[in-house]
């Protein structure tokens, strides 16, 4: 599973490489993010591991897997975890309103 998450650490898609540098700048507030951190048996494009909070970044194959995105989910916020999905199109084009729900979920 750990290199697994290294692989995905190195190899960023363009939106995860974008929302990632989005992420590093707003470390001011105190919330640190990790890249392709492991909850249990799955893989998280980001999660801040203190506040509990673990985000998607999902491409047009998510589309035809929502199945198991949902049990995925569901794992994750058993853990005690909230979750946000957000899709590439929208970090590539819309950066600041996904920063903005972002920062309402740190926030509170």
């Amino acid at each position: 599973m750990m290199r697994c998450a290294g692989e995905l650490r190195r190899e960023p898609t363009p939106a995860e490489a974008k929302l990632w540098a989005y992420l590093r700048a707003h470390r001011g507030n105190g919330v640190h993010f990790r890249r392709q951190h492991t909850i249990g048996n799955y893989i998280v494009d980001f999660c801040a591991p203190r506040i509990k909070l673990a985000i998607e970044v999902d491409g047009s194959q998510h589309l035809e897997q929502q199945e198991y995105d949902d049990e995925r989910m569901a794992f994750i916020s058993a853990q005690g975890y909230r979750g946000l999905r957000f899709w590439n199109d929208d970090v590539l084009n819309d950066i600041e309103g996904v920063m903005s729900v972002v920062l309402r979920a740190i926030s509170g």
